[in-house]
């Protein structure tokens, strides 16, 4: 084999186990990547869960009171006249 394709093999083989190296530690940085991603989703997904149920919850008391203070406020006005 000639001497300077000898040393392209070598360059070749070189730059070809670089990027396999660089490959497998960029995939096992993507991994921890959306591990970190899916725990951070399930986090918000109960926050929002929890801040839904919140907002139900003052729905339900302010649906009344609301009522409540409209009727007062037109029973003041019967009065008045």
């Amino acid at each position: 084999m000639n001497p300077a394709a000898e040393i392209l093999v070598i360059i070749l083989s070189a730059f070809l186990a670089l990027f396999l190296a660089l490959g497998i530690t960029l995939s096992i940085y993507l991994i921890k990547l959306t591990r970190e991603i899916r725990l951070i989703t399930k986090s918000a997904g109960k926050a929002v869960g929890n801040i839904e149920s919140v907002v139900a919850t003052v729905t339900k008391l302010t649906s009344p009171l609301f009522v409540a203070e409209l009727v007062s406020r037109y029973i003041k006005k019967l009065k008045k006249k």
